[in-house]
């Protein structure tokens, strides 16, 4: 039974607890806009819905992160708000939009995304919420289209008194519009979602769009009565709808659109005939229809207007201006270009044919760029219909990507329809049916070799293969994987692509420069290469005898198979042995930009031909050397152009010079050297010497690398004469560049089972760029021929016979010189002795030419007493 203290307590308690959520439900400040939107623009409106000016120094506004129950941040509010009045507390590095209405600035507690949940407190009082408090929804709420992440949302104008319950589930489209992201435009007024003020005129949408880039009406309310052609109103995407002139309401204008976007989540459904009032806007120089009051249905299942013809090349960069918002129908046969954004966006690049880089195919300069020109004419961004990151699922190709449904560079669609929108400074072909891929670039299981090769030699880029401690342990480290389970996978694909290159010597670039012990990245990736492979093709790494390659934190490395080469001397090539500019003194071979050259010579075990292979890596076109006086010059080449082309001049120099210590016939430049195959370096090694292998002997149109849409070949096989006497085919094998990056290693950014979806143990997008694979024939080195010279003497007659032999080809001349006398090419000579003692022939040479050019000679010494007692002394030489 409880004591009257005890029931005196409990009252007292349920009086404080009914008092604070009185006041909770009474007052009279709540959230009214909330802006999560690109990089720190991010802010809180506040509003006075009451009768009475507040104390704004009671409250204060807290911020929880990630669905946790610990308080992240909070601010305490400051001055007084008048009724009616707003507040605005904003992000000191937000745009200046926001910064102008700003009231107060915190950078702490302004700095929610939208998984973040935000508490409206006076004193310890909630009275207002926003998002569910110890809930982490992943990275969003969303709702109906309505979404607390990047974008702007406005509280419904009749919505007057906050949420005071932070812990019940929150549905943003209750009580919340949104808007696009970065949409500032109510901030700081307090309009809320409360419609359209100002007289609405009906307009075509012709006269909206007008014929320029932006709109002539901009901030017009407008009555439009059109074709619903496309809704985009599903969770995460547009929150809107596409209409469209019925055809004969079109002003026959081409430069004037006839279709426009309306942001605006009433239901509607394709081929309804609506009535929309609305303001007209440009919403990063996208016209289209926002603040709507009313959307009114006039008739259902409306023929569609017809569709824009569509071909690529585009006749200029402003041709899709003028069917901005419009149904239009690309009827070509199109081929995907790029696919790199896929899974973070939903997009790919689609063109007509295969786009190369201007530089693969044209010289620097007017002829390049004009190539450049041209692609950029030949593309079409194809979009998903969703605005949100990394979508699930990813709906290319259908039913939905994954590591065994993908879609590569060089597939084709056969003819698309869409319409077309505009987001992020570029036209996108959003779809309105489902889009069929025809798989015209198919994976391969093994790359393309030439059968008859009995050497293989290839280079690959492993993309930031980085092994932690080498003993499971160590992650993340400053690249590559971030964690064990991330570099098993990454390892899982690795192997698989080695196995398959089957190749004698490997060349390897991006590998960890951790040196060369057994907890090294190296003798990780062969170790595990190993544990796959029977004994006659395992493999062992070059190691150099140093404890790292250079100072750079990649490095290239070798690995080889010793039951095919055995290891002869292997070199480097840095700044410190680098040959010296004539102009400057300096080194040609910056090593502060380029990854230090690592040069190899070996022995073919099968023929005893030697060989020497170098592999590069130069300095990337990613970031500039402006530092170095060697800017982007514009031309197509992009940064650093000048300080690859003389670590080009240095290395072929270096190698020119036997770096190794063994003058072998055969030299080989393998690895990525950053420039395209006819840019300043590649053609600097050509100039000395050094053949472009791929040119010579690959399959036209190969690449090895595929940036923003065009192919192009970074990674070279080049080599001397007699490399390319040796070499019968040279391969691109096409298993990284042409696939999505989102199927690589990578766990990040991947949900919902994604992870294991989209991930599986084999070669494909095990890198980012494609291994060469170099098939060469070697044949054993060529032993001369043996000059052998029989001499008989009948009578006053001399018989000389060429008795040579090659032990390993065939004799193809024999050339006598009687010294003082002739010269000619035969197999024998019959001499009378009179003319030898006459001319006074001492010698007789004897020069045997074999098959290969090789020759050795036999010099027979005569006198007048051997002429006459047929004896003579022999010379090999």
């Amino acid at each position: 039974m409880s004591s009257p203290i005890n029931k005196t307590l409990k009252k007292t308690a349920l009086v404080l607890a009914i008092s604070m959520l009185t006041a909770g439900s009474q007052a009279d400040l709540i959230i009214s806009e909330y802006i999560e939107g690109s990089s720190y623009n991010k802010a809180i409106e506040l509003q006075n819905t009451g009768t009475e000016e507040i104390n704004l120094s009671q409250y204060n506004l807290e911020l929880y992160s990630n669905g946790k129950t610990s308080l992240t941040a909070s601010v305490n509010l400051t001055g007084s708000l008048a009724a009616g009045g707003v507040y605005v507390l904003a992000h000191g590095s937000a745009s200046n939009d926001i910064l102008t209405v700003a009231n107060q600035i915190s950078s702490s507690v302004i700095n929610f995304n939208g998984d973040d949940t935000l508490i409206l407190k006076q004193g310890e009082t909630v009275v207002d919420s926003f998002g569910q408090y110890g809930y982490d929804p992943g990275s969003q709420w969303s709702a109906n289209g309505v979404s607390t992440a990047n974008a702007t949302l406005r509280r419904h104008a009749d919505i007057t008194s906050g949420d005071t319950n932070p812990d019940d589930e929150f549905d943003p489209s209750l009580q919340w519009d949104a808007y696009p992201q970065d949409t500032f435009d109510g901030l700081g007024d307090g309009s809320g979602n409360d419609g359209n003020g100002g007289t609405a005129t009906e307009a075509l949408i012709s006269d909206i769009q007008g014929s320029g880039s932006s709109s002539p009406m901009i901030d017009e309310q407008v009555i439009v009565t059109a074709v619903v052609i496309a809704v985009y109103q599903d969770e995460h995407s547009f929150n809107g709808f596409f209409i469209q002139e019925e055809d004969a309401d079109q002003d026959g204008d081409a430069s004037t659109s006839e279709g426009i976007f309306v942001y605006s989540s009433q239901p509607v459904q394709v081929g309804d005939q609506v009535k929309v009032t609305a303001k007209v806007t440009e919403y990063f120089d996208l016209t289209e229809l926002t603040d709507v009051s009313t959307v009114e249905v006039l008739a259902n299942d409306q023929p569609l207007p017809a569709t824009t013809i569509i071909n690529l090349p585009l006749s200029s960069t402003d041709q899709l201006e003028a069917v901005e918002g419009m149904l239009v129908e690309f009827p070509q046969t199109l081929t995907v270009n790029e696919v790199y954004q896929l899974g973070r966006y939903g997009q790919m690049l689609l063109s007509q044919g295969r786009r190369y880089q201007g530089t693969e195919i044209a010289l620097p300069g007017e002829d390049a760029l004009a190539v450049i020109a041209d692609n950029a004419l030949n593309v079409i961004k194809l979009d998903d219909g969703f605005s949100n990151q990394n979508p699930v699922p990813v709906i290319y190709p259908v039913p939905g990507l994954s590591a065994l449904n993908t879609v590569r560079i060089g597939d084709s669609v056969p003819g698309i329809t869409g319409v077309i929108y505009y987001s992020f400074g570029e036209y996108l072909l959003e779809p309105v049916g489902e889009v069929t891929f025809d798989p015209t670039n198919q994976r391969t299981l093994a790359p393309q070799t030439d059968p008859m090769a009995n050497l293989k030699v290839a280079s690959f880029n492993v993309l930031n293969f980085f092994n932690g401690d080498g003993q499971g342990g160590g992650f993340p480290t400053s690249r590559g994987a971030d964690n064990a389970e991330e570099f098993q996978r990454q390892l899982d694909k690795l192997v698989p692509a080695l196995v398959a290159l089957d190749s004698d010597i490997v060349g390897l670039m991006e590998i960890e420069n951790d040196g060369y012990d057994e907890y090294s990245a190296i003798a990780t990736l062969v170790d595990t290469l190993n544990a796959e492979l029977p004994a006659d093709k395992a493999y062992t790494y070059v190691d150099p005898g140093l404890s790292s390659l250079g100072s750079d934190e990649i490095a290239v490395g070798m690995i080889y198979r010793p039951a095919s080469v055995q290891l002869l001397s292997s070199a480097k090539l840095d700044s410190s042995n680098s040959a010296l500019d004539p102009d400057t003194g300096e080194p040609l071979f910056n090593d502060g930009k380029n990854r230090t050259a690592l040069a190899v010579s070996f022995e073919h075990v099968a023929t005893g031909q030697q060989l020497t292979v170098s592999v590069n890596h130069l300095k990337s076109k990613g970031s500039d050397c402006v530092d170095l006086g060697d800017p982007d010059l514009g031309d197509g080449q992009g940064n650093c152009n000048l300080t690859r082309t003389m670590a080009a001049e240095a290395l072929a120099q270096w190698l020119q010079d036997t770096p190794t210590g063994i003058d072998t016939p055969i030299t080989l430049i393998i690895g990525d050297l950053n420039s395209y195959a006819m840019e300043d370096p590649i053609r600097t090694l050509e100039s000395a010497g050094f053949n472009n292998l791929k040119k010579a002997k690959g399959l036209p149109g190969d690449y090895s690398y595929v940036f923003d849409g065009q192919s192009g070949s970074l990674d070279h096989a080049l080599g001397n004469q007699a490399a390319l006497d040796a070499t019968l085919l040279v391969t691109d094998w096409h298993i990284n560049t042409d696939e999505p990056a989102v199927l690589d290693y990578n766990t990040e950014y991947k949900y919902d089972g994604q992870a294991e979806t989209l991930y599986n143990a084999d070669p494909y997008r095990s890198s980012d760029h494609d291994p060469v694979i170099i098939s060469m024939s070697l044949t054993p080195a060529n032993e001369p021929p043996i000059a052998l010279i029989s001499h008989f003497r009948i009578w006053n007659w001399h018989i000389f016979i060429a008795d040579s032999f090659d032990p390993d080809g065939r004799v193809v001349k024999n050339h006598w010189n009687f010294v003082n006398w002739d010269e000619f090419d035969s197999w024998f000579a019959f001499v009378p002795e009179s003319v030898l003692k006459r001319n006074r022939v001492g010698q007789i040479i004897l020069t045997a030419t074999d098959n290969d050019g090789a020759s050795s000679e036999d010099v027979l010494t005569l006198s007048n007493a051997h002429l006459g007692h047929n004896k003579s002394n022999h010379s090999r030489r």
